[in-house]
């Protein structure tokens, strides 16, 4: 159940970030595509410029929701008060569907016109948008408990070797199918592994993953192994291998996560920090929206 009311909050959240997407382009097509310099005689002028009815409030909602974002989550992941509300992925994968509608309202919000110090801010945007894609990417790539903590080895060697005796004296696989699996998972095959060639070795190991299961799949139906066992083999074998790639890649993908902090992080403060510039400006200046 849990499993399945997971899956359509995650398919709800998709749904929304395309659907709005959807929206808004319908709804500005012909305006920005425009030339900017004859935007002002379009008959949506008044309504999508970045001052207008719905160009403004695109800004103040899209605002609303990268600040709501990232300070919900920085709270959740931060303070032990909130360590019991609910599990930090689930924060998580909140803090970046926020952090995803946030930027696609503002970016209909610019009306695709970027100038000035704003354009600075919006280019920030874009690099922290960008780098939280790839951050979740190496945040999934570390193993985690349930609760969102980090495993350590041992604690993965042990789940690695419950794996394998599984596949051994549950489903009865034979020791070359094992060891198949087993030469392909070397966890030491990993540890001389930098950061430079990490990105080949996972597109590498991907398609070696899906070449290896296809033969064992041909293994299993040689041997009159029925297709339920099947899929709780293949499935248990293609877990263990991912697992050992974690484990041998554990520490490589530790100092990465590191390194993407200090490339995220400032882009995300300048972001917010002229961002804060830009409203105080227009609200001096005497820019309101419905209030």
């Amino acid at each position: 159940m849990k499993k399945l009311i997971r899956i359509t909050v995650l398919g709800f959240y998709s749904f929304t970030v395309v659907a709005l997407l959807v929206i808004l382009v319908k709804t500005g097509f012909s305006y920005y595509t425009t030339p900017i310099e004859n935007r002002f005689f379009h008959d949506m002028h008044v309504s999508l410029k970045p001052s207008g009815f719905l160009g403004h409030g695109y800004g103040i909602v899209g605002t609303l929701f990268i600040i709501l974002g990232v300070s919900l989550y920085m709270l959740r992941k931060r303070y032990r008060i909130f360590s019991r509300v609910g599990l930090l992925k689930y924060w998580l994968e909140f803090h970046i569907f926020l952090c995803t509608i946030g930027p696609i309202l503002i970016l209909f919000h610019t009306a695709f016109k970027f100038g000035g110090i704003v354009s600075i801010s919006f280019w920030s945007m874009v690099a922290v948008f960008i780098s939280g894609v790839l951050g979740r990417f190496i945040y999934n790539q570390i193993p985690r408990s349930i609760q969102g903590n980090e495993f350590t080895f041992e604690e993965l060697q042990t789940q690695n070797l419950a794996l394998s005796n599984q596949l051994k004296n549950k489903y009865q696989i034979n020791d070359s199918l094992l060891n198949k699996i087993e030469k392909l998972v070397e966890v030491d095959s990993y540890k001389s592994i930098s950061i430079p060639v990490l990105l080949p070795i996972i597109v590498k190991d991907f398609f070696l993953k899906r070449r290896l299961l296809k033969e064992l799949k041909k293994n299993l139906t040689r041997h009159n192994i029925g297709n339920k066992e099947q899929k709780n083999i293949l499935r248990l074998s293609s877990n263990k291998i991912v697992l050992v790639r974690r484990i041998g890649l554990l520490s490589v993908m530790q100092k990465v996560f590191n390194y993407w902090h200090i490339v995220h992080l400032p882009f995300a403060l300048v972001m917010l920090i002229i961002m804060v510039i830009h409203v105080a400006i227009t609200i001096v200046f005497g820019y309101r929206w419905i209030f």
